[in-house]
């Protein structure tokens, strides 16, 4: 399964890595590799997704990030490519997911590119 890291994320999204490691250490968020302390978090696609449609409802309509969180994992657990989300009587958030992930994908090629994997370990002995 791909998977990227918080770096990358923070790239593709348009936000601090501070902000991305903030929200997955206080929030669940499903396609989050993580196991333990001082391994580091790998984010795939599922859960990049997840943190794209938090963050266009957080800076469109200034829903609180764990309610933003929420919506949008109930949002990506529809099986419709257009999920609808009850908001209130006669009120419906429909998403477009499917151009959503084609923005995220875009900007993520990008992100890759400039947000290489950090190199882990010792560095090697001189020679």
């Amino acid at each position: 399964m791909r998977a990227y890291t918080v770096t990358a994320t923070a790239v593709t999204l348009d936000v601090p890595r501070k902000w991305v490691d903030n929200t997955l250490s206080h929030h669940i968020v499903p396609g989050v590799l993580q196991s333990k302390q001082g391994v580091t978090r790998k984010v795939t696609p599922q859960a990049m997704l997840i943190l794209e449609i938090c963050l266009k409802l957080m800076r469109s309509l200034g829903v609180p990030v764990h309610l933003a969180l929420e919506a949008a994992k109930r949002l990506t657990a529809s099986s419709e490519s257009t999920p609808q989300l009850p908001i209130a009587a006669h009120l419906m958030l429909t998403v477009d997911i499917p151009a959503i992930m084609r923005d995220v994908n875009a900007r993520l090629a990008d992100a890759v590119e400039v947000a290489p994997s950090p190199k882990r370990g010792r560095p090697p002995r001189p020679l």
